[in-house]
């Protein structure tokens, strides 16, 4: 309500009165505990497994475990091909780990030696580019 009457009143919205923080935090709790995202009175439209517990039988399980990728595929098909490798998942799926039963080929492991990269910043990389002599595309004119 706080909100709508902002917008209604074009006034400037403060989301730290509109918004109660026990209801946040109470929503983020059940979420992280069930593993089912969504609302709590509509438990049959929220999305279950999102979040697991991390298995911490061993170092080797837990390293596995967080580097677990699901493909999001009925598990109750019986189609091939996504759940065979691919010849692109060269270097980056193990195509040794994968669990058995009706996730067989649906749930991979990143590789070993597989590496995400973040974003960094593109100066670095246009200084290195403008030291080579090489122009700047947006010093051209259309």
């Amino acid at each position: 309500r706080y909100e709508q009457r902002c917008v209604e009143t074009n006034r400037e919205i403060y989301p730290y009165i509109g918004i109660k923080a026990s209801t946040l935090t109470g929503g983020l709790k059940y979420a992280l505990a069930t593993g089912n995202w969504g609302e709590q009175k509509k438990a049959a439209s929220a999305k279950a497994g999102v979040s697991q517990v991390l298995s911490r039988y061993t170092f080797a399980s837990s390293l596995s475990h967080l580097r677990r990728t699901n493909t999001p595929i009925g598990r109750d098909g019986k189609i091939a091909k996504p759940r065979q490798l691919h010849n692109t998942h060269w270097g980056l799926v193990c195509p040794a780990e994968t669990p058995e039963g009706q996730a067989c080929g649906l749930v991979k492991n990143l590789a070993l030696m597989c590496y995400i990269t973040v974003g960094t910043p593109a100066e670095p990389i246009v200084d290195f580019m403008i030291q080579r002599n090489m122009e700047v595309l947006e010093e051209f004119e259309p």
